[in-house]
């Protein structure tokens, strides 16, 4: 498999596509009006303890109060006298006006607030420091028991670094040599301390340390054996990159290439195409077949069909072939729209079971390749999948749509026979509730149009009963459900 990175830069905002044999699988938005949040450290204060939901609601300087549950905090105290963290009440460890250091791990989603944790990660290239632990691991991605203790091994030859604080390796460290471990070990110490001497000085909601911004991220975070290239179409943040490449990530900078075309480089590659589809809330297959996925505040709904698609043989073959096809444009649709939360796909009912069990590992081998942590149900009863993907930041949609103003999010609207019936009815109760010499109705022009035509009987009838002229006037501005009845 080849892997691309496209990195669109403006002024306004930054995006990251990422390309896996040419076809768009995972999008990232940055933009400077509202950055991700995730790996924040800030000097927090308590300013509301919930015993009743055994949280904790703590301002960091930011819009809303951020939350923390008694889950996520860590406490050195009870670790040595060995007592259960999870015995103890939040009023036990916290109290309003307490300051607290803490690091954002979920982004504020929707009217919720960021959630918080005190358990302190710190991440480079290869590793993730743990300043409050002393555990050594490795990434569970790693499942090579020889590998894994190899790669333990080569940390521990840095026991002078690492007392005193906890590290895993990272997947990516299979690639690393001693070098370089030794390095991130430095350079995350380094960055610790530093945090600790702000901590010391620091006001209480102010930010301590931020995460890189997003073009560096990809350096560490999203580069794996199958990337071939990383283009950029800014020339000052490619010579950040290799600059922080040469100094962290040797081996990338071979990789890192300016695009200096005049063709803006996501229209090049098809992505601006890919996105506009991502949008959208149905996605054909290429066997003819297609899903329609929504999204809603409880959860992400997908059904399969088969749509044009006849097949050959029967009609089983039929629906497992486009079961087999949907599971892996499904995963693609997850991790571009970054879909979070629960997820329930309504596959076509399979008769056979051996058919059930290859669509599920299908499904499940094209999540291997997903970052985010899934957790997948077998089908149940009712035919459905339900699985659940962590959701870390918002969802494509969140980030480039707003709710729709006309049907405020419904996704439809009131018919035009509907609102003329409506129409009819408030006429009725305005001619009983006021003296009124004559009436117009303000609505829009297919209204207007409908009243007019086929209706049109039934508003002379209304006229008689009500013994009030009616007039109509369309009005441009006005959606299909808007209208008003003035008294004149």
């Amino acid at each position: 498999m080849s892997k691309e990175i496209l990195i669109n830069v403006t002024p306004q905002e930054t995006r990251v596509a990422i390309l896996e044999n040419g076809v768009l699988q995972e999008l990232y938005i940055e933009r400077i009006s509202s950055k991700g949040l995730v790996g924040n450290i800030y000097l927090g204060k308590v300013v509301r303890v919930l015993p009743g939901m055994d949280a904790a609601f703590v301002d960091v300087g930011l819009e809303r109060a951020a939350f923390l549950h008694a889950s996520d905090i860590e406490n050195q105290q009870l670790q040595s006298t060995g007592e259960e963290l999870s015995s103890r009440k939040i009023s036990q460890l916290l109290h309003e006006g307490k300051k607290v250091l803490v690091q954002v791990v979920k982004d504020p989603l929707g009217t919720k607030g960021a959630r918080l944790t005190t358990n302190i990660t710190i991440p480079s290239r290869y590793l993730v420091f743990l300043p409050d632990s002393e555990t050594i691991g490795v990434s569970s991605k790693i499942e090579d028991e020889e590998i894994r203790q190899h790669l333990k091994n080569m940390l521990l030859e840095h026991d002078d670094l690492i007392t005193g604080a906890g590290y895993i390796l990272r997947t990516a460290a299979e690639r690393s040599t001693p070098e370089s471990l030794r390095r991130d070990i430095k350079f995350l110490n380094s960055l610790w301390k530093s945090i600790a001497e702000q901590k010391l000085s620091a006001k209480a909601g102010s930010v301590i340390h931020q995460d890189l911004p997003l073009h560096l991220r990809v350096l560490r975070d999203m580069v794996d054996e199958d990337l071939e290239k990383i283009k950029i179409d800014s020339r000052e943040n490619c010579k950040r990159m290799n600059e922080f490449a040469s100094r962290y990530v040797t081996e990338l900078t071979a990789t890192i290439e300016h695009y200096p075309g005049e063709r803006p480089i996501f229209d090049l590659y098809g992505v601006e195409d890919e996105i506009q589809k991502a949008l959208e809330r149905k996605v054909q297959l290429k066997s003819g077949g297609y899903l329609i996925i929504d999204q809603t505040e409880a959860m992400t709904a997908i059904d399969v069909n088969t749509g044009a698609f006849v097949g050959h043989r029967n009609l089983e073959e039929t629906i497992f072939k486009t079961n087999l096809e949907a599971a892996q444009a499904i995963v693609r649709q997850l991790r571009l729209r970054n879909l979070g939360g629960i997820i329930i796909i309504d596959f076509i009912d399979m008769q056979e079971e051996e058919h059930k069990r290859q669509v599920m590992r299908a499904l499940n081998k094209c999540l291997d390749k997903d970052h985010a942590k899934t957790n997948v149900c077998e089908v149940s009863s009712l035919g459905l999948v339900e699985m659940t993907r962590k959701r870390t930041r918002e969802s494509l949609e969140h980030i480039l749509c707003e709710g729709c103003p006309t049907c405020g999010g419904r996704g439809s609207v009131k018919t035009s026979e509907t609102i003329c019936y409506e129409i009819f009815r408030e006429i009725i109760r305005e001619a009983r509730q006021f003296d009124a010499q004559k009436l117009m109705v303000l609505a829009a022009q297919e209204v207007v149009d409908r009243l007019l035509d086929e209706e049109s009987s039934s508003l002379a009838e209304l006229e008689a009963f009500v013994e009030i002229p009616i007039r109509l006037q369309a009005e441009a501005l006005y959606s299909q459900e808007q209208f008003d009845i003035v008294i004149m």
